[in-house]
């Protein structure tokens, strides 16, 4: 079983990631972004080059179970919105509800 992690990003100033946030980052196999563009000026301002996914509320109910089956295969999943926590005032909810539902 893999992990999905839910990696708050900075608000304001890129500098504000958190050193376990990059590290998080790095070693995911899948990158869950809100807005890919967004989240992509991010990712390359600290050399991350894995692979990102769109999920947002428009894509959400179609793609969970499919993320959800990468975890259960053991992948590691990274969650970011474009700014702040995800699943707060971001999609997020969906993913975690079901991986919980998973164990």
């Amino acid at each position: 079983m893999g992990k999905l992690y839910v990696v708050p990003t900075p608000v304001g100033n890129l500098e504000d990631m958190t050193f376990r946030a990059i590290r998080v980052l790095k070693e995911a196999d899948l990158i869950l972004a809100e807005d890919t563009r967004t989240s992509g000026i991010l990712l390359k301002h600290f050399e991350i080059k894995n692979a990102m996914q769109s999920h947002h509320k428009f894509n959400e109910h179609k793609t969970v179970e499919g993320i959800v089956n990468r975890i259960k295969a053991g992948e590691t999943v990274a969650l970011i919105s474009d700014a702040g926590t995800p699943g707060i005032s971001d999609p997020g909810f969906l993913i975690v509800r079901e991986c919980v539902k998973s164990g």
